[in-house]
């Protein structure tokens, strides 16, 4: 696959592939039939990073070969949004024409919501002056004028220059219900806001008859919690990252949701303090033993749950688990499916034409 040419009469085979694979995976586990949730085929990512080559006068975006390790020019870029393609030859164009803006840029970042609007980061590998920022104010002006939703924010050693804002709201019309996401700009957010959107609806069908309270940990900027927030009584959640917390504590204001606590703490810190083995200011105020949580929810990072929250989770009746990595999961699976079963399977194309596969699963706690 080349950077403008995506497979789109492969789609089938390679998403059939990927439902084959994980069945293959959960057998072990007496999984159900995987529920699938396709994607866009093409325009599906709100991110997109790529490095800059310099080539005399003229520079483009590349990316490297993940086998060779060379450089690919990239003019466009269809599994991007087509607001992101819109802005990338506009953009090269206008760095071409500007010596202060495109000297030591060695990597821009663009990130979208779906209604269009943006924010793109230039990276440079020298320092950022007065005439710098001068220079990148005319051009954010000059794109706007153009039509361009965009925000833009410079980036080099130890600097960061934002000329007015490094987030965009993104705005998702779950079950029925318009929700705001505040994004930020180098933080995690969600990369394909269509499947976004299946990974949401789903949880909140698998949630739908739940008692009680939810406790989420690794919650980001509360994509998963604000949602879910309708099928529970309170929802407790854990995030470690600042901008992730603001950006989830804004959401909260701005969608009118009152039964969202969002605690700035890594799971392994809430893990020991739900065991009693230490006491963490940042739970003043807070009285865990008034949260009668049935159900905990889990989005770790590739690498999984670590031991001692594995353990930890084993408390709850039920688990919701959504999974960037099929293969910690079946990790964690190996002591989970001990005390609970899978009843729910679901396969989630986050990342169409690569091998990378997105999964769910709900597990009940065993009679």
């Amino acid at each position: 696959m080349t950077p403008e040419h995506l497979p789109i009469e492969q789609y089938d085979a390679q998403l059939a592939e990927k439902v084959s694979r994980l069945q293959g995976m959960m057998t072990p586990f007496a999984a159900p039939t995987a529920e699938v949730f396709r994607s866009p085929v093409e325009h599906y990512r709100m991110r997109a990073e790529f490095r800059i080559w310099h080539d005399g006068d003229d520079l483009y975006h590349i990316i490297f070969d993940q086998h060779t390790r060379q450089h690919i020019r990239v003019d466009s870029f269809p599994a991007a949004s087509e607001a992101i393609n819109r802005l990338m030859p506009r953009l090269i164009a206008a760095l071409r024409e500007q010596h202060l803006l495109r000297f030591k840029l060695f990597q821009i970042d663009y990130l979208a919501t779906s209604h269009g609007e943006m924010v793109f980061s230039l990276l440079y590998h020298r320092r950022l002056d007065a005439d710098w920022q001068q220079a990148a104010e005319a051009l954010r002006d000059t794109l706007r004028e153009e039509g361009f939703a965009v925000q833009l924010i410079g980036r080099a050693t130890k600097t960061k220059i934002c000329l007015d804002r490094d987030y965009v709201d993104e705005r998702l019309t779950i079950a029925g219900r318009e929700m705001i996401y505040r994004q930020v700009e180098n933080s995690f957010t969600q990369p394909n806001a269509a499947i976004n959107v299946h990974m949401l609806e789903w949880a909140l069908d698998v949630t739908r008859d739940a008692r009680g309270d939810l406790l989420e940990l690794y919650c980001g900027n509360g994509n998963f919690s604000l949602a879910l927030a309708r099928n529970f009584r309170r929802v407790l959640a854990t995030e470690i990252a600042k901008p992730s917390v603001a950006a989830a504590q804004f959401n909260i204001k701005a969608n009118q949701i009152d039964n969202v606590q969002i605690i700035r703490m890594a799971a392994e810190e809430f893990t020991q303090a739900m065991n009693g083995e230490r006491r963490f200011n940042r739970l003043e105020g807070i009285d865990l033993s008034t949260y009668e949580c049935e159900t905990i929810f889990v989005d770790p990072p590739r690498s999984g749950l670590d031991a001692e929250t594995v353990k930890m989770v084993q408390g709850y009746p039920r688990i919701l688990y959504i999974s960037c990595n099929p293969e910690t999961l079946c990790d964690n699976l190996q002591t989970l499916s001990a005390t609970h079963q899978i009843s729910r399977l679901a396969l989630f194309d986050q990342f169409p034409y690569t091998h990378h596969m997105e999964c769910g699963v709900l597990l009940t706690r065993r009679d």
